[in-house]
């Protein structure tokens, strides 16, 4: 405390006290200060958060599932997200004027948004407004992985974004619109669900942003109907074609299932792909005894594996696959925002211009719109 006139006004409590405190003890006390808190405050955790943050979630999904909690539960003061940067960010823009978004360590950020840059997408939409009618042809999507103004971007110029749960829907909405799809930045979400759709290879081109006209010529981007972006995730890019074929052979009756974030060749000979909440009930509904090799981020394979005790449920790398952004927050970054918003004090909060944020929550809503089952 220290003295103001006649008044004491608390200040906010610094990280570095919390870093070397035991996990039951920051345990205890994150729970103590949820319980202060009561109402006020919802926590929100990705299914790849590690174990001592997810305990204390209110709510577990994939992007789609939290940015839906984040638009429906407008009765909380407080959002807490236990994710990365572009998530806290989406909820920022979707949740009410009066509600505070928090996220417990800034450094959660996202290698595949940082693929691409709102300078790079303004120029690559330059480069094609010089050879087609840009606004009348191409319709921006964005994976929801990426900055808000990448999705105010896509909002301001008649597009959408998408997550891996509904990126067919939402293909199929803007091509009903225009003739072509600028998809960005994750290239392999963007072709694994063309794949799936059955849209030939000659429709599809990869953008590179450090090329001139993404290195293509001006009749290659004339006949291409899905540019996609030249961005990849970290984590998923490490599963191989010959992990799917390793557990295959050792272990006859596996069932492959991998996230659409991994390159064509490891979606195509997995049995299934999908996102993490597919992948999470999919192994859960299945029956007991039958043994699954799961290509996604570790802590989710490792939670299914000990939530699942009667399935055989297996990591598909011999790599430590983890989002090491996410691993960023942990016990006490969460303990330390939920004891500063206990003692009145906001910590990393996430706020998002509100110009970007007008524009993003039309590609979002169009999104959560496109989502709803007809």
């Amino acid at each position: 405390m220290v003295a103001k006139g006649t008044c004491l006004i608390s200040q906010p409590t610094e990280i570095q006290t919390y870093r070397d405190l035991p996990l039951d003890e920051l345990a205890e006390r994150t729970a103590a200060a949820k319980r202060r808190l009561g109402d006020r405050v919802i926590v929100l955790g990705h299914n790849y958060q590690r174990d001592e943050v997810i305990r204390h979630a209110d709510v577990e999904g994939d992007s789609l599932k939290l940015s839906q909690i984040a638009a429906e539960r407008s009765a909380h003061e407080y959002i807490v997200f236990c994710g990365v940067h572009f998530m806290a960010e989406t909820a920022d823009i979707l949740s009410q004027s009066a509600q505070t978004v928090i996220l417990p360590d800034l450094a959660a950020g996202c290698s595949m948004a940082d693929m691409a840059q709102i300078e790079q997408v303004d120029q690559a939409w330059e480069q094609l407004g010089r050879i087609l009618p840009v606004e009348e042809t191409v319709t921006p999507v964005v994976y929801v992985n990426s900055a808000a103004d990448l999705k105010a971007f896509c909002g301001e110029h008649g597009g959408i974004t998408c997550t891996s749960s509904n990126a067919r829907r939402v293909i199929e909405w803007a091509w009903a619109r225009r003739e072509k799809i600028l998809f960005f930045p994750d290239e392999h979400l963007g072709r694994n669900t063309a794949n799936k759709m059955g849209i030939p290879r000659e429709d599809l081109l990869v953008w590179d942003p450090f090329q001139p006209n993404g290195g293509h010529t001006r009749e290659a981007i004339r006949k291409a109907r899905l540019l996609l972006w030249k961005g990849y995730c970290s984590v998923h890019q490490m599963f191989q074609p010959a992990h799917v074929r390793y557990f295959k052979e050792k272990y006859p009756g596996i069932k492959i299932i991998v996230h659409p974030e991994c390159h064509e060749d490891v979606v195509n000979l997995a049995d299934l792909s999908g996102s993490t909440e597919f992948i999470i009930k999919t192994v859960s509904a299945a029956a007991p005894g039958t043994i699954w090799g799961v290509g996604t981020e570790l802590n989710l394979v490792n939670r299914l594996k000990r939530r699942q005790p009667d399935k055989h449920v297996y990591f598909l790398s011999p790599t430590v696959c983890q989002c090491s952004t996410m691993f960023r927050i942990d016990a006490p970054h969460l303990c330390w925002a939920m004891e500063n918003l206990a003692e009145g004090h906001v910590v990393n909060r996430i706020s998002v211009p509100d110009d970007d944020k007008r524009w993003a929550r039309i590609a979002l809503q169009r999104m959560l719109d496109v989502s709803v089952p007809a």
